[in-house]
């Protein structure tokens, strides 16, 4: 947690250093049943690995430091762990064949997934939530704005409808991203030289990794091919551009001369610690704040892959590390907090039915003025949001309501 990341506890255990201790001890385990699959070790010592690793607790501030000697933090743990291990047969197997590059990448993986899980279900809810805003003000009137001025008439079905389709959109690559995360698993250079010194059939052997981790085996190492970050960056940002027009549009609308919409009220939340009257768009403004980092952590994660050279690369590697696990933290953040904001969003009907009645010479000059109701010039404003709730419908399973 951060305190400089307001509602970083929202991530809390996904993707903090103990949770990539214990993901990196996790592919240690899982490479160690490999090789138990392939003869190269006993079961029985696969299973005292696994215990070892479950029980010990590595010193994380004295790692942090040794960290630095190696310039990645799995040297240090694999020493420690091998240390733990009582038989010397089964420590020397510890990690063998693997470099720290696989520990490492892999285990952002194993951080990946279980952020892109908590991103899924918490975009399942949002969704949802969006859904039932789209079917209840299907007919609710109000300014369409272009430029920030005012345009034609529209009704909030609409423009939650456009928000909805944002966020489908988000849980349909996060869905995907979920399914094709990869093992990492090429050795010193990508060529698994040692295994293969270990077992007449490395390839065998990193399938049987890839399984024990439940991950897809990409058929070659990517130590400086960083499509499998870029990708789940992509994820990344694209959510957070989701959700980021959901926050922008509320918290536009929430300004005290507009008053279409205001956050729900929740006791403590919004206060001032100087002006007693202030209730502010607290949620709307940290979705933002998520929305406006995520495509700048995703641009260094491409910037970093245009620079993976040789077979493993000096520094732009390092750089993806902190880039990718803040953009994990403040997307499952936002969509946390962005579900929250859509949850209690209070919509101001009669706000938005005078202020479309006041404006309608303007919103209706494009037609003419011969009939000054804004909701005769609607256009497809309804089969739009019926297609998009169709759209959910069919992604979520659920039957139209």
């Amino acid at each position: 947690m951060d305190l400089l990341h307001p509602g970083s506890h929202r991530a809390a255990g996904l993707v903090d250093d103990h949770a990539l201790v214990a993901a990196m001890l996790d592919v240690e385990v899982a490479w160690f049943a490999a090789l138990a699959s392939v003869g190269v070790a006993s079961r029985a010592q696969a299973d005292l690995v696994a215990d070892i690793a479950k029980q010990w607790q590595p010193d994380l501030d004295q790692l942090v430091v040794d960290a630095e000697a190696a310039g990645n933090p799995v040297v240090a743990l694999v020493a420690g762990l091998r240390a733990a291990v009582a038989d010397p047969a089964a420590a020397a197997l510890v990690h063998r064949g693997l470099t720290s590059q696989d520990v490492l990448d892999t285990a952002l993986v194993l951080l990946a997934r279980a952020a892109l899980a908590r991103i899924r279900d918490n975009l399942r809810t949002l969704a949802t939530d969006l859904a039932s805003l789209v079917r209840a003000h299907s007919n609710t009137v109000m300014a369409g704005r272009t430029l920030t001025q005012y345009a034609v008439p529209i009704t909030f079905g609409l423009k939650a409808a456009h928000w909805l389709a944002g966020v489908l959109d988000a849980l349909e690559l996060v869905r995907t991203s979920a399914d094709r995360l990869p093992v990492q698993c090429g050795g010193a250079a990508g060529t698994l030289a040692l295994a293969g010194e270990l077992t007449e059939s490395p390839l065998i052997l990193a399938r049987a990794f890839a399984d024990a981790l439940e991950l897809r085996d990409p058929g070659a190492p990517w130590h400086t091919t960083r499509t499998p970050i870029t990708g789940i960056g992509h994820c990344l940002v694209t959510t957070c551009d989701a959700l980021g027009v959901i926050a922008s549009d509320t918290v536009q609308l929430g300004r005290p001369e507009v008053g279409e919409l205001s956050e729900g009220v929740v006791a403590g939340r919004g206060g001032s610690s100087t002006m007693p009257h202030k209730r502010n768009p607290v949620l709307g403004v940290l979705v933002r704040n998520a929305a406006l980092q995520a495509p700048l952590l995703g641009a260094q994660l491409h910037l970093a892959a245009a620079q993976a050279v040789d077979e493993r690369p000096d520094g732009a590697w390092h750089s993806e590390w902190n880039a990718l696990r803040t953009l994990l933290g403040l997307t499952v953040t936002a969509s946390s907090q962005a579900g929250e904001l859509i949850a209690g969003l209070e919509v101001h009907v009669d706000v938005m039915a005078k202020r479309a009645t006041a404006a309608a010479e303007a919103l209706l000059a494009e037609r003419g003025t011969e009939d000054r109701n804004p909701a005769t010039y609607l256009g497809s404003s309804a089969e739009f949001a019926d297609r998009v709730l169709d759209r959910f419908e069919h992604i979520s399973g659920e039957g139209r309501k």
